[in-house]
């Protein structure tokens, strides 16, 4: 592995996040990162596996 660039404008962040899960609705803590003023979740809030940052994945901020 390498990196290639650190995000000095990057901030970590917990969120308690609430998914839909077809006719169930659940919630849980999830690590997010807000960056240019968008909140990516790093992980899914169901199961807790890790996802890539990208900014398709972002959610808004309530």
């Amino acid at each position: 592995m390498k990196i290639l660039k650190i995000l000095k404008d990057a901030e970590l962040i917990l969120v308690d996040l609430e998914v839909n899960l077809g006719n169930e609705t659940r919630s849980a803590h999830t690590l997010c990162v807000r960056f240019e003023g968008k909140i990516i979740p790093l992980n899914t809030a169901h199961d807790g596996r890790p996802i890539l940052m990208k900014e398709e994945n972002a959610i808004l901020e309530n």
